[in-house]
């Protein structure tokens, strides 16, 4: 021991000990000692070696990891605690693939069903999915999983958030959390105070080659305005030339009006009025203000040869937009609901005419089935035969409506549309197939056959002829009335197409899928030009506004997106219904949304405020817009399969509704 009495550090005494033996000319001890030195060092940098590697192999780990930070982010402060959480779920997942990658599938399993009932209420479909991985190989097989572990997911959180978690892996020094978070989370970091996940739709969001392939997809232009001349813009301009007309003989000089008036004597009040009631007769006083939406919509030209629409229905739509009017919260539409009885487990899809007379049903025994509602109640003609009877009535003295029944398909009915004048029906199957059928000869006219796979929807464009279909094949197809063979393939969703809607000028066709994403597509091309991001389960409806300028989805999670297609950016998730959305309809002049859910009610969104008021607030951040709702429409225990508003009726804003009650017998 030194003089000062502080013990010497063993690698200075080491040396010291050489320094002794070199200087005393002991060469061969010195050689001993330095190799027996050597020889404990390695033996002891092999055993922490072998510790190392037995800690990095054992799955123990990502339990004992992941059940630390799920306590904690519990544990959280409250106005923090949602942000923190969001983390958990890729923490959770990517614990289970990589406990499945190093061949621990025992430790695995476990692993997946302790945590699992975390995140059953956001992410159910994905974790059903993910539990069939039952080895290494899987992981690569597997769509979903190769997707999650190619891309990163991409997580909003507040500064100070993120600051409490680093300092949180910081001091637990758990490496296989950090390491995980790390490589398979990109946060996007933004001052201020915490996001509440209600306020954006993309908090938590899959990123990698495929959220940059969007970016840059997203940046295209759309013309989400209507067709040149159509029929509104007709109208809209009749009364624009009738108001200058007016508006000039309001601006007659006083005395001139007097001395006509004069002249004329007592023939010309009668003139004055017979004319200005021949105007509002054929304009209506509040056409304006109902088309207004679509008049300040811009026009485009069709891309496609679209068919020319006969003059008696061109009558019909105009008598519709004179007799429309101004729908609010204090004039909301007339509702009208379909029931059909005992059909549980049986039908599969519904579709309701454009005027409301024609009711069809698609169920799984393959049959198709369509109801005259102005022949519902009637009792059989006298003389009818009984076969007769027995294709056109729907049961016997409990249910007198009469029906048609449509055979063709090999499987079952999956969904079926009417055209727009209500003479043809289209019906897609799980046989692959799509049938046309005519309402008028009650026969089936056309099979198109292209799709490999079951066929889940299938639309008719707003002026017919065309129709869009969407498959288990992972694509959509544009097809017309007179050719069996598709004209354009949209291919690029990463699972089912589930639904797909038309845009309202037909240049674009929406689809909704079980990748949890809505892409819109150009017809004319067949290319991707938006994708939209945000639903976090499979999106089972869509609907398009008429003025074309917004679009809104429905997911299996019960919740509603309203979509701006031209800048691609969603403007409000609507919350409120608590199971699947299976239809969405917006009202003719386009200020109301109505949704038809699992949850047995039908509810009434306002349009029109959410639009004034994104104006208002399109330079402000931070609060996204609202829509204001207005009504809900419960049905006891009847779930809502379709919404349609009615075009060609004596109520033009009636909104049908298709409801199933099934038997509890």
């Amino acid at each position: 021991m030194p003089a000062s009495g502080v013990p010497m550090e063993e690698e200075e005494l080491k040396k010291a000990v050489l320094a002794y033996l070199r200087k005393k000319g002991f060469t061969k001890t010195e050689i001993a000692l330095q190799e027996e030195q050597n020889r404990l060092s390695s033996s002891s940098s092999s055993h922490s070696e072998l510790a190392l590697s037995r800690l990095e192999n054992d799955p123990e780990r990502y339990s004992d990891g992941y059940s630390k930070l799920r306590s904690w982010a519990y544990s959280s402060l409250d106005l923090y605690k949602h942000e923190l959480l969001r983390v958990l779920y890729p923490v959770y997942i990517h614990c289970f693939m990589d406990l499945v990658a190093e061949g621990h599938m025992q430790d695995a399993r476990t692993f997946f069903q302790t945590f699992r009932e975390d995140h059953e209420l956001m992410h159910l479909r994905d974790l059903q999915k993910l539990e069939g991985l039952l080895s290494p190989s899987h992981l690569e097989e597997m769509e979903l999983a190769r997707s999650l572990r190619q891309n990163k997911v991409k997580i909003k959180i507040c500064e100070y958030s993120y600051d409490l978690l680093l300092q949180y892996l910081q001091k637990t020094q758990s490496l296989t959390i950090l390491g995980i978070i790390n490589e398979r989370i990109n946060f996007e970091v933004s001052p201020g105070q915490p996001i509440s996940i209600s306020d954006d739709a993309e908090v938590v969001a899959l990123i990698g080659s495929s959220h940059d392939l969007a970016k840059q997809i997203n940046q295209q232009e759309v013309r989400w305005g209507l067709l040149e001349d159509s029929v509104e813009e007709r109208l809209e301009r009749t009364n624009s030339d009738s108001e200058k007309a007016d508006a000039e003989n309001k601006e007659l000089d006083p005395e001139d009006s007097k001395k006509k008036t004069a002249d004329g004597g007592k023939q010309a009040a009668p003139v004055k009025k017979l004319k200005k009631d021949k105007f509002v007769g054929a304009t209506g006083k509040n056409v304006r203000s109902e088309t207004s939406s679509v008049a300040v919509a811009p026009r485009v030209k069709p891309e496609l040869t679209l068919p020319v629409m006969p003059i008696e229905v061109e009558k019909t739509i105009l008598e519709d937009l004179r007799s429309r009017v101004q729908l609010s919260s204090s004039a909301l539409p007339s509702i009208c609901f379909y029931t059909f009885i005992n059909a549980h487990n049986g039908l599969n899809c519904s579709a309701i005419s454009q005027d409301g007379s024609l009711v069809a049903g698609g169920f799984s025994d393959s049959s198709l089935k369509v109801w005259d509602m102005s022949k519902i109640g009637q009792s059989a003609k006298p003389g009818e035969n009984e076969s007769t009877m027995s294709e056109h009535l729907l049961g016997t003295e409990e249910s007198k409506g009469s029906y048609t029944v449509f055979h063709g398909h090999s499987g079952p009915i999956y969904s079926t549309t009417f055209s727009p004048l209500g003479d043809f029906l289209l019906s897609s199957s799980s046989d692959s197939t799509i049938r046309l059928w005519s309402t008028k000869l009650n026969a089936n006219l056309v099979c198109y056959k292209g799709h490999n796979y079951p066929v889940w929807d299938v639309q008719f464009s707003p002026v017919g002829h065309y129709f869009a279909s969407s498959s288990h094949d992972r694509t959509a197809r544009i097809w017309s009335m007179d050719r069996v063979q598709p004209l354009r393939i949209m291919a690029g969703h990463l699972s089912d197409v589930d639904c797909v809607q038309w845009h309202a000028n037909c240049n674009y066709i929406a689809t909704g899928s079980s990748d949890k994403t809505v892409r819109l597509w150009d017809v004319q091309s067949g290319e991707c030009v938006r994708i939209f991001i945000g639903h976090r389960s499979t999106v089972l409806s869509l609907a398009m506004s008429p003025d074309g300028r917004f679009m809104a989805s429905g997911d299996e999670d019960g919740t509603i997106m309203l979509w701006d297609l031209s800048t691609s950016r969603c403007i409000s998730p609507l919350m409120g219904h608590n199971s699947c959305v299976w239809t969405l309809a917006f009202s003719r002049e386009g200020s109301l949304l109505a949704s038809g859910s699992a949850d047995c009610t039908v509810r009434l969104w306002d349009i029109s405020t959410t639009v004034k008021g994104q104006k208002i607030e399109e330079s402000k951040t931070g609060n996204n817009n609202r829509l204001r709702f207005l009504k809900t429409l419960p049905t006891k225990s009847t779930a809502v399969y379709t919404l349609q508003v009615g075009i060609f009726c004596y109520d033009c804003h009636t909104l049908f509704c298709i409801l199933m009650v099934c038997n509890c017998l």
